[in-house]
Parts: C-alpha cells; sequence; structure tokens
C-alpha cells in the first residue's frame, strides 16, 4: 500500500467517526441525513481507494448502487421535509392581501 492509499484511508476513516458521532449526536433529522449522505460517500471512497490500491475492477457496480441507494435516501428525505405547498398557500390566505403585496415588492421597490 502506497502513502497515497494511507493518506486516502486515515482522511476517510476520521470521516467516517465524524459522521457517526453526528449521526448519534445530530439534533435534526436533516443534520443526521446530511452526516448519513457523507457516510456513504465516504464508504464509496474506501471502496474506491481500495479497488484503486489492489486493482479490481469488479466494484464499479457496488460503487454504483451504492451511491444510486443514498442519493435516492437523501432526496426522499428531504421531499418529506420540505414545506407542503398547500400549507404554505393557506398560510398566504389568512394575511391581508396588502400585506402579501408588501411581502411580494423586492426591497429595491421592484417586484
Amino acid at each position: 500500500m502506497t502513502i497515497v492509499g494511507i493518506t486516502c484511508a486515515v482522511i476517510l476513516g476520521v470521516t467516517g467517526v465524524l459522521c457517526t458521532i453526528r449521526i448519534v449526536r445530530g439534533p435534526t433529522m436533516l443534520d443526521r441525513t446530511v452526516a448519513a449522505d457523507v457516510f456513504v460517500a465516504a464508504c464509496v471512497g474506501v471502496i474506491g481507494v481500495e479497488a484503486a490500491v489492489n486493482g479490481h475492477r469488479n466494484t464499479l457496480p457496488v460503487l454504483v448502487a451504492l451511491s444510486l441507494v443514498a442519493f435516492l435516501g437523501s432526496v426522499s428525505i428531504a421531499r418529506y421535509a420540505a414545506p407542503d405547498s398547500d400549507k404554505i398557500a393557506a398560510t398566504r390566505a389568512k394575511v391581508p392581501e396588502e400585506q402579501q403585496r408588501e411581502d411580494d415588492v423586492s426591497p429595491g421597490g421592484r417586484p
């Protein structure tokens, strides 16, 4: 194993430990989601470094599948955590029309 491989392994190992701490201690669901996404990216990096150091070619499907699962998980949680447009429209309907017009005008005076 070369110095570059060892350096990458150490950096990715520290990243994994820090992400695990953030997943356990994360104050919000979105903090945990971002930490899990970075953790999966670090795992993909570890598998990629291992494949590069040892000359494996069979790990590419694993990397693609792991990346796809991480992407879909992040998108689904972001979709779940995003504000509902119906609730926003209902809230805006409760605000008087004059207040809505003031909110729609930018600080420069142009809509």
